[in-house]
């Protein structure tokens, strides 16, 4: 069966996942794109990418559609898809990341899109689901969040901690890149820190990851605390997680325990990487062998990558496959 998609904003999500669709999912059909920025950007920005290179073949934009890989995909440029005729469509994929109403969310469905997924948190979902933490909580609900590329690394692993040992508190640390909220020059924003130049310093802030914790796995919910690092880096970022558990265990155990998990979700690696090593690696976490240790207390420290484009692009899609 072929997955109908539509993508709602071709920023760096829905660029990512368009990339993946041409190049390695012929299940998925894109239906058409919608993007306020004209055509010949959009595929400029698409077929020239800073983080994943050139889009093999090339890319062109012409009568309003976007051509790469043999495919032809309508463009729109309107600021409200409930005009569009999407009847046909599985799966809207929000990625403008505005649809903070509910009023916004439910225009793909207006438009007549079975449902939506939304490339982020959003509290006009009607759940937000992280796969391999709550995928039990996908039903029949029409709009669906899921969550933060942070919370798709963090969550999973908890789980499989809780499950094993039992989690008692944590807390942890995202390694992240920068993002296009931050300026690249000094400017203001409402956060002060992140006012100053991303690709000039480490930048102590927030992360939506700690309160999505208690969305995704409410038993856990004020148990886990989490905070960020921006870093200047274009791409993947890292979660460092300490966290006490109800029973022990040791270093080994733990890197059992996620080498025989889900592979889509959890990667494993004892070599010794860099962040640039992990770039389109398609795992929500990559955990890195070596770095796992035990206190003598018995806290344990886990730190794990993930590219937070790709590897979220891909959960993306193996949502929407399970949403249709």
């Amino acid at each position: 069966m072929t997955l109908r998609i539509f993508i709602n904003g071709f920023g760096r999500i829905g660029r990512t996942i368009t990339r993946m669709v041409l190049s390695d999912h012929p299940d998925v059909e894109i239906a058409g794109i919608n993007e306020l920025a004209p055509l010949e950007t959009c595929a400029y920005l698409f077929g020239f990418d800073s983080v994943f290179g050139p889009f093999p073949g090339g890319a062109c934009g012409r009568d309003g559609a976007l051509l790469a890989a043999g495919r032809s995909i309508p463009v729109h440029h309107g600021g409200d898809i409930s005009t569009l005729d999407l009847r046909g469509v599985d799966i809207v994929m929000e990625c403008t990341g505005t649809a903070e109403t509910r009023a916004i969310a439910e225009r793909g469905l207006a438009a007549g899109a079975a449902r939506i997924l939304i490339s982020g948190p959003s509290q006009a979902a009607c759940a937000t689901v992280v796969l391999g933490a709550n995928a039990e909580d996908l039903s029949d609900q029409q709009i669906i969040s899921n969550a933060s590329c942070t919370t798709n690394a963090l969550a999973p692993l908890l789980r499989l901690l809780d499950e094993a040992v039992g989690v008692e508190s944590g807390h942890m640390t995202t390694v992240h890149c920068y993002t296009g909220s931050q300026p690249t020059v000094d400017a203001p924003r409402g956060d002060l820190v992140r006012s100053r130049a991303a690709g000039l310093s480490m930048v102590p802030t927030t992360t939506s990851a700690g309160r999505l914790i208690g969305v995704v796995l409410p038993h856990l919910a004020g148990r886990i605390e989490a905070r960020a690092i921006r870093v200047p880096t274009a791409s993947v970022s890292a979660i460092d997680l300490t966290v006490q558990t109800r029973d022990p265990l040791t270093a080994g155990q733990l890197n059992g325990l996620v080498q025989a998990a889900d592979p889509r979700i959890f990667g494993y690696t004892e070599l010794p990487l860099v962040s640039t090593d992990l770039r389109g690696r398609s795992e929500s976490l990559i955990v890195a062998g070596p770095e796992t240790s035990v206190s003598p207390g018995g806290v344990l420290r886990i730190f794990g990558w993930y590219d937070n484009e790709w590897g979220f692009s891909a959960r993306m899609l193996d949502m929407a496959r399970r949403m249709a």
